[in-house]
């Protein structure tokens, strides 16, 4: 029988890009989700939602957990979301603390629970590391229509976005580590490229077109010996 799949995640595992003319955002047909499965055979059920958050991919999961122990793997996807902000508030109130939409203590844990909640349930579970943003870029989008000075008085400097976002990203490989479940690595992947810039959209976070041809690839070299160890 061919292998299957689930995913639970945000936009990325979505297909969510960018359309640059548009300043819309939409799906890409050949997302690495879509690549993958046409180039692997391996059969795809895809749960990820733009926007999501690990409190809500957890509630999400909790509406599948009969349907885990069908698939040879369950990747898991979060992060991304969880460490953003509300860019608005802080604009007008730059002088204040902010908290993350998930604070770190909060992803960690949750995220280790959604991990032994897979496993309880028969499933594998695979964890995805994220892929980095593009902190200037990510930057001047987040802050159109709003105070940019304001917020960044109150990042401190612009590049605080990308070691914020790397403190997550660090939080999945400790879970990862802790709970010894398999991580695939695509962050690695992008920060290899002299410029991995090129393989993001306008906004600075999410992976273009070539970006997520990388994360197939980094898919298809990798996940299958995961599948067969599962």
């Amino acid at each position: 029988m061919p292998a299957s799949i689930c995913i639970f995640g945000d936009s990325l595992c979505r297909g969510v890009i960018l359309d640059a003319a548009k300043k819309k955002y939409q799906l890409l047909k050949d997302n690495f989700v879509s690549l993958f499965s046409r180039i692997s055979g391996v059969s795809v059920c895809n749960y990820a939602i733009f926007g999501c958050t690990i409190p809500k991919g957890g509630k999400t999961m909790e509406r599948h957990l009969g349907e885990l122990p069908g698939y040879d793997s369950i990747l898991l996807e979060f992060g991304g979301n969880d460490c953003d902000f509300n860019w608005k508030e802080i604009s007008e109130r730059p002088d204040e603390e902010h908290l993350p939409n998930t604070p770190i203590e909060a992803f960690t844990e949750q995220y280790r629970e959604m991990v032994r909640t897979v496993r309880q349930k028969g499933g594998n579970p695979i964890l995805l590391t994220l892929p980095p943003l593009d902190a200037e870029r990510y930057f001047n989008w987040l802050s159109a229509g709003l105070n940019p000075a304001n917020i960044l008085k109150w990042l401190g400097d612009v590049n605080r976005i990308y070691r914020w976002h790397e403190y997550y990203n660090m939080a999945v490989c400790r879970v990862a580590a802790q709970l010894h479940a398999p991580l695939l690595d695509i962050r690695s992947a992008f920060l290899e490229r002299k410029d991995f810039r090129s393989l993001l959209c306008e906004d600075g976070i999410h992976p273009n077109e070539k970006g997520h041809a990388l994360i197939c690839a980094v898919l298809a070299e990798n996940l299958p010996a995961l599948l067969s160890e599962g």
